[in-house]
């Protein structure tokens, strides 16, 4: 590859006239370099400096005139230019040491041979030359190009000080085997096993970057396969783990709920880029290890795991550091519905049914009957195929309800204050009461989702209760 083609911009040519003007040495490096050989688009890029990059950066920021916005950073000796849709970060190659208990090196100046040298994996420590003298050549001293050809992930120096040096990198390696989908080195995996208790001084919310960018990954099982063999999984989420195993008694077993559930996301990410989504399908079944029970009669039972694992999510997510607002309100949800539409599925579909699946599910139905499809992995394909042709027939009295009735997020027509002003009422358990008995008419089709029918049913229902109208 002639890598001169892929520094043809105005950007290039002026950071490089630039890095001459001021007599220093300057290159290109990691994601950027990396995702040209991989052919993936990437406009953030990375510029190492032998000297100060926070001097070059504030020149390039005035050579590209209007427009562009200089961020200088004196504590970390960084600098960004941001200049239309592009971000160029500045950096003075550096040498790095730790200490064991911080992931806050002490940083020194260097040459590029010791920033190289603190790269995380040879394939992030290639770095191109922007110098005039030297434009467009690769430097890689770590055989980053022959990793990149061969799809391993391997770290420059020994794995165990990388590693323990910053133990975020240990997520970051799984991150990046999953995106990518590579192989991670023999003696870089044994490190991640060796050094995964390090894992402890690294901030949840950073591990949870990690697990959200698996988790989006095209096939995240891979990379929850991968942090479960390295042991990992069991010190950042041990609930996760705790769905691994089947347990036999008389000859009768259950399916591995962390295989099924892992199967289950990667269905769902063919279909949808959706984080929530996404983390919802990873909790669907979360509330299993909590609700295993062994009937002799029917073998091994899970009553009420949804509801169980609806009731988790809220400590899962504090624990992780995961955002707790309407966010967490939505997986919650989907948790707490996702046998509904199975269990319509598996009988006689009914518009009751499908009202009340609506009424509770509201804008969220098409993301929930979309978990409950990849919910679907028996091995009984014609088992399997009644399921998905019974979906089939929901989505479409779904869709056939909602024109005609209105359910999804339906208020009641007839509400609790004109219930108080009929009867002259306070409030009271009698109004609750009314109004739910309005909203299972409507959501059991005994009357419309209309005023005039909710009103006249309100009044027969009330006559039962003994109550009179006072304010026809």
């Amino acid at each position: 590859m002639e890598l001169k083609e892929h520094f043809t911009g105005k950007i290039f040519n002026l950071i490089s006239d630039t890095a001459d003007e001021l007599g220093l040495e300057c290159y290109v490096v990691g994601g950027y370099v990396r995702d040209i050989f991989l052919n993936r688009p990437s406009k953030d890029i990375d510029v190492v400096v032998v000297g100060s990059g926070i001097e070059i950066a504030e020149a390039f920021g005035r050579k590209l005139g209007r427009g562009a916005h200089v961020s200088v950073f004196k504590n970390f000796g960084t600098a960004q230019v941001k200049y239309h849709d592009l971000e160029v970060e500045f950096v003075g190659a550096r040498k790095e040491s730790y200490s064991h208990d911080s992931r806050k090196p002490v940083v020194e100046n260097g040459t590029l041979e010791d920033d190289q040298n603190r790269r995380d994996f040879t394939i992030n420590a290639l770095a191109v030359c922007l110098n005039k003298s030297r434009y467009g050549e690769l430097v890689d001293p770590f055989g980053g190009l022959d990793d990149l050809k061969e799809r391993t992930i391997r770290t420059p120096l020994d794995p165990d000080i990388t590693f323990s040096d910053d133990p975020l990198r240990m997520m970051r390696c799984i991150r990046f085997a999953t995106q990518l989908n590579f192989f991670i080195e023999d003696e870089t995996f044994d490190a991640l096993e060796r050094n995964r208790e390090r894992i402890k001084i690294i901030s949840r919310e950073r591990i949870a970057d990690e697990l959200n960018k698996i988790l989006l990954s095209p096939v995240p099982s891979k990379g929850f396969v991968d942090l479960d063999r390295c042991g990992l999984l069991e010190l950042i989420f041990p609930e996760f783990v705790a769905l691994q195993g089947v347990e036999v008694k008389n000859g009768r077993g259950h399916k591995d709920n962390f295989y099924h559930t892992l199967e289950v996301v990667d269905n769902i990410a063919k279909v949808t880029d959706n984080l929530w989504l996404r983390w919802a399908t990873l909790l669907h079944d979360i509330g299993k290890p909590r609700t295993k029970r062994w009937d002799p009669r029917i073998g091994w039972t899970f009553h009420n795991h949804n509801f169980v694992g609806e009731k988790m999510i809220p400590d899962i997510f504090r624990k992780m550091k995961l955002p707790m607002n309407e966010k967490m309100k939505y997986v919650q949800k989907l948790v707490g519905l996702h046998m509904r539409p199975i269990v319509i599925a598996d009988e006689e579909v009914t518009d009751s049914a499908v009202r009340r699946l609506l009424f509770e599910a509201g804008n969220d139905i098409d993301d929930l009957m979309l978990l409950c499809e990849a919910d679907i992995t028996s091995k009984n394909e014609v088992r399997k195929q009644r399921f998905l042709d019974n979906f089939k027939l929901v989505r479409q009295k779904l869709k056939d309800l909602e024109e005609k009735d209105r359910i999804r997020n339906f208020q009641p027509p007839v509400d609790g204050a004109e219930i108080m002003k009929v009867f002259n009422l306070q409030p009271c358990r009698e109004i609750g009461s009314l109004k739910s008995s309005i909203k299972d008419a409507i959501l059991d089709g005994v009357i419309p989702n209309e005023h005039d029918a909710a009103f006249e049913y309100m009044l027969k229902k009330a006559k039962q209760m003994g109550l009179e109208p006072v304010n026809l």
